[in-house]
This record gives structure tokens, sequence and C-alpha cells, in this order.
């Protein structure tokens, strides 16, 4: 018999991989997003005209009943790879290759939503809701450029921005891992909502925000390069060419009549998003030092969840907590935390109640205030609201 072939360091890496992730091909759930979108425009076009509507809300459908029910019937998973297991799954370029096979999927789904929301027959309502399907395959995208804004490579840093681009969201890239990460569960961070802060309330602060500080951020890193806020090196300049660049493209292949698909998608990825933000750091803020600083972002900052579903559709970024003590560290090697606050279900499931302000208040504000065992003057609360926030539960400002 012939002796077995040696494996290269790439195949063991691969191998290792495989035996301690058991999630390992779970992943291939958040690149499928954009097949699955391909899918329900297939659906669309050709398919009978009584499912038309149907597949034209297949997104939505999808997002808010379809993963919460599945989210629901697996449920969650806590457990976490050893110190070992990191460094074995960090090395391997599986994950990688994951995370970056979405973007030309991304781009195929939207090229052939032009072509489909274009065609003669396709009425102005289904041009709207095929956009909002999209939507949600490009909103769920900017999962992908977080993976991806966070790495040292410069080139990951313009994957990131290509999978912002379908949104023009392309300040992302910097506000995010130099702004966010610097302020999260802080009052001064656009991206960290409030107690008391309904979605409505929080949208334009964190969308006008969010564009604001990046701006301030890459004035800043210029400046201590000895160069304007105009220089070519100017990286929101190149994320904001590239997002022109694709909206010109689908303009030049498919018309005018596209620009309801790519406003409602844009507009809809956007919110959806942000929702994701809203209900990330909801009411949690950080420790305020005495020299007004304020401490190091601990697990308790974050609300965490394991429903294995939903995390696979987003590179695990449910245990966020991990994320902020680690920006680094890849979605594979995320680890839980016990003194992490939980959310009561997966991130699509909360989605729908963030829009119900009584709703969410509902659910989330006694977790706040069991989080902080009574004592509301630890939490992050929105001015407006303090008052009337500490009346509720019986306690005076």
């Amino acid at each position: 018999m012939n002796a077995p072939a040696k494996l290269n360091q790439e195949q063991m890496q691969q191998f290792n991989g495989a035996s301690i992730d058991k999630k390992r091909y779970g992943w291939l759930l958040s690149p499928g997003l954009p097949v699955i979108g391909m899918g329900i425009l297939a659906g669309y076009h050709f398919g009978p005209k009584m499912t038309k509507k149907v597949f034209a809300m297949g997104g939505p459908l999808l997002l808010h009943v379809i993963i919460p029910a599945i989210d629901a019937l697996v449920g969650s998973d806590d457990n976490n790879p050893t110190d070992e297991d990191i460094k074995v799954l960090v090395q391997d370029p599986y994950y990688d290759r994951i995370v970056k096979v979405f973007i030309p999927l991304q781009m195929a789904a939207n090229i052939f939503a032009g072509y489909v929301v274009t065609r003669k027959d396709v009425s102005f309502l289904d041009q709207i809701l095929l956009g909002v399907s999209m939507g949600a395959i490009n909103g769920i995208g900017v999962n992908t450029a977080h993976e991806l804004c966070h790495r040292p490579n410069k080139k990951d840093h313009y994957w990131s921005h290509a999978t912002l681009a379908p949104l023009a969201y392309n300040h992302f890239r910097i506000e995010h891992p130099y702004g966010h990460h610097k302020r999260a569960a802080t009052p001064e961070d656009p991206a960290s909502s409030k107690m008391g802060e309904t979605f409505y309330e929080f949208w334009p602060r964190t969308v006008f925000g969010g564009v604001k500080s990046a701006v301030q951020i890459e004035k800043q890193r210029l400046k201590r390069k000895g160069l304007s806020f105009w220089s070519k090196e100017n990286e929101l300049f190149h994320g904001w060419a590239m997002s022109a660049g694709f909206h010109g493209a689908m303009l030049s292949l498919f018309g005018k009549k596209v620009t309801p698909y790519l406003v409602t998608q844009a507009l809809y990825g956007i919110s959806l998003f942000e929702i994701i933000n809203y209900i990330e750091h909801y009411g949690l803020k950080r420790e305020e030092k005495a020299d007004g600083s304020y401490a190091r972002t601990m697990p308790e900052h974050s609300w965490n969840n394991n429903n294995v579903v939903t995390n696979l559709f987003l590179y695990q970024l449910q245990r966020h907590s991990d994320h902020h003590a680690y920006p680094t560290r890849p979605f594979q090697a995320l680890r839980h935390f016990d003194e992490a606050p939980e959310l009561p279900s997966g991130y699509a499931t909360m989605l729908l109640p963030a829009l119900i302000p009584s709703l969410w208040f509902k659910m989330m504000d006694k977790r706040v205030y069991d989080h902080y065992e009574g004592d509301l003057t630890k939490a992050n609360i929105h001015p407006k609201r303090r008052a009337s926030i500490f009346k509720k539960f019986g306690l005076s400002t």
C-alpha cells in the first residue's frame, strides 16, 4: 500500500477547523443569502401571476417570519472555543473565503434585480416590494462589510466598501471601527441607543451622526499626515466613488426605471442595519471615571444572544460583547460571556418589536432596570424620558 500523503499547512488548518467547529458548514447561510435573493427574483420573474406578490415580499417574509420561526425551533448554543481552538480557527482560510464570496454573489443579485424590476409588466408597487426584498439582502450585507472593516489589510477595507456600495453607506467603514468602538455604550455615541429613545428618534441621530463622525475621523487622520480633507487619499471619497460607480452602472444598464428599486433597497437596507444597531447597546452605559473618560468596554455593555440560526446568518454578530473586547477577532472565534446581558430572543425576532415603541419598552426597559439592579443612574437614558422612566420604576430623580 502507498503511504498516506502528508497534508500541507492549509489542509491541516482546514481539517482542524472542521473538527473544532460543529457549525463549519452552517456559516454558508450568510453568503447563501444573495443566492436566496436571486431565487426570490426568479420566482417572481418566471412564476405564475398569482404568486408574484408573495415572491415580491420574499425578503421581509424570510427576515421577519421564516428565520425567527426556525431560530425558535433550533434554539441557542453557548459553547465556547478554547484558547487553542481560537488559534486554529483564526488561521483557517475557509472562513475568510466565506465572507468574501458574499460580495460577487451580492452584486450578481443586484444586477438580476435591476433586470427584473425594469421589465415592462412590473408595476411600481412590485418595484418597491422587490426593492425591500433586496434591501434586506444588502442590509444584512453590512455585516460582511463589518467583518472586513476591522481587518488590518487595506484590501479588505475596499472589499468592505464594495459590499456597502448598494446602500451608499460607505462612511460605516471608517466610523464603525474608529468611532463606534471608541464610544460604544456612551451618550456621545450616535450608534448606541438610549433607554426611552424610540427607533424613529434614533434613526436620524445615528445616520447623520455617523456621517458627521466619519468626516471628523478622516479629517483628523489626514491632518496627522499633513494632508487636506480634500486630498486624493481621503478614503471616504474612495468609498463614495465606489457607490457612485455601482449606482451609475445600474442606471446605465437599466435606465431611469431602476431608480425606485435603487432608492427603496438603500433606505430599507440602511434602516434594517440601524435597527440592529438600536438593539445592540440599548440603555447600556460604561462607567464614567473621575476625569470624564469612560471605563473599558466590557461584556456587560452589549446585549447578546446565542440563537444559532441568526448567528449563522450574521457571522455571530450576536456575540457582540466579545467583538467589542477583541474587535479584530474573526467571527468564527467569538465567545459567549455569562455576565453579558441577554436579549429575549435573536436579532431577527427582535426587529419588529424594535419598530413598535410601546412593545419594545415593555420588553427591554425592565431588562435594563434588572441589569443595573434598580440603579438607573448607571444607565444610558434619553434625557427627555429620564423623569418618566424613573417614575415608572418608582425611583426619584
